[in-house]
């Protein structure tokens, strides 16, 4: 683990290659799992504000879902995620014409229909943030339905930290994610990665 400002990067991030590969998973992060995705306290509002937007791309089931419990609910440990149906889907997922599992409210954000991305936890998967006292820990997060994203980051030697640079910069600032690749060029030098 190394530290930069107040964030305790777990070495996984530097080593290990993961590269989506949308074409080969279908998107299935977005409907697999437990639990929805984590959201901030300050995502809750933008998810509610980007609702009409989405509204069409999701699914009758994904609407009913949100008119009876709203966007977000706790889940076991008390955090809040994005709300889910039956159990498995995102209320936020749609499909495309591949029958490639997407993001409703990215799909808007590539449209020019809104300017909030998505939450930031879905933005940074597979890369989890928890918190420990006063600092956030990174640590690199493996599941099966990404096998193929590990593949294919082999294939092209891409590390989780240079795959993520845009959601890592959009969440901790550009001299932050400047200060991890001078740290990953320290851990090269030392032998380390």
């Amino acid at each position: 683990m190394i530290q930069i400002q107040d964030v305790i990067v777990s070495l996984d991030i530097f080593r290990e290659k993961f590269l989506c590969d949308l074409d080969a998973c279908k998107g299935e992060c977005c409907v697999e799992g437990d639990a929805g995705a984590p959201v901030e306290l300050d995502e809750v509002a933008r998810l509610e504000e980007v609702l009409p937007v989405v509204w069409d791309d999701l699914s009758p089931a994904a609407r009913e879902v949100i008119d009876r419990q709203g966007v977000v609910y706790p889940d076991r440990d008390g955090e809040l995620v994005t709300s889910i149906v039956n159990g498995k889907d995102c209320v936020f997922t749609c499909y495309d014409e591949r029958g490639c599992c997407c993001c409703a409210i990215e799909k808007a954000y590539r449209e020019g229909k809104t300017n909030f991305y998505k939450p930031i936890s879905c933005h940074l998967y597979p890369i989890r943030v928890g918190h420990y006292g006063p600092y956030k820990a990174l640590n690199y997060h493996r599941w099966s339905v990404c096998r193929a994203a590990v593949l294919l980051g082999e294939k092209e030697d891409v590390p989780v930290y240079k795959f993520l640079k845009e959601p890592l910069t959009r969440k901790f600032g550009e001299a932050w994610y400047a200060e991890l690749e001078t740290a990953a060029d320290e851990l090269k030098k030392q032998g380390y990665l």
